[in-house]
């Protein structure tokens, strides 16, 4: 799939907007990629789904909730890979599990992100598969920020590989 494809599917879905927005780690930012508009679209879903499958092999795939979840659902039905999900925090009641679904100990899994700018939900989210047992050397991002996610998941010896980098995705835009 062409990476131009996707940039214009993000822009037909209006997930790029531009004003004055308050980002999840406290900055403010002239842009925002609303993953929720995305995340909705079928069309958009779909190529996600087939640009996630070219650059998986056998691993497990882990979703961080709540946004990479329908990413992770997708990919998981265009590659016929299983899935965990991995919470933010524990639930307070049933099983109060950290991650969802079912993981061997030693599995090697590749962490799905909807947007990438700090990085920190996707540190997070290794962090708590690795406590599991999980082994996870790499991490896909439909969009990566380009803020300081890819450095911060190399500090945790994670690869950040994006389908868009915000530099393709607002050029020619404004």
């Amino acid at each position: 799939m062409a990476n131009d494809e996707l940039i214009a599917a993000l822009r037909d879905a209006d997930a790029v907007q531009y004003g004055e927005f308050e980002l999840s780690h406290g900055g403010t930012s002239e842009y925002y990629v609303d993953k929720y508009l995305f995340e909705t679209d079928p069309h958009c879903l779909g190529l996600i789904a087939e640009a996630f499958a070219e650059r998986l092999d056998d691993d497990k795939l882990a979703g961080v909730a709540l946004g990479a979840v329908p990413l992770v659902a997708v990919t998981s039905v265009e590659t016929e890979l299983p899935y965990v999900i991995a919470r933010k925090q524990k639930k307070e009641y049933g099983t109060a599990n950290l991650i969802e679904g079912e993981l061997e100990e030693g599995e090697e899994v590749v962490v799905l992100e909807d947007i990438a700018t700090t990085g920190q939900s996707a540190v997070d989210a290794v962090e708590a598969l690795r406590e599991a047992g999980a082994e996870v050397n790499r991490a896909l991002v439909v969009v990566d920020r380009q803020e300081g996610g890819a450095e911060n998941l190399a500090e945790v010896d994670v690869e950040l590989e994006s389908l868009v980098t915000a530099e393709d995705l607002l050029a020619d835009d404004q």
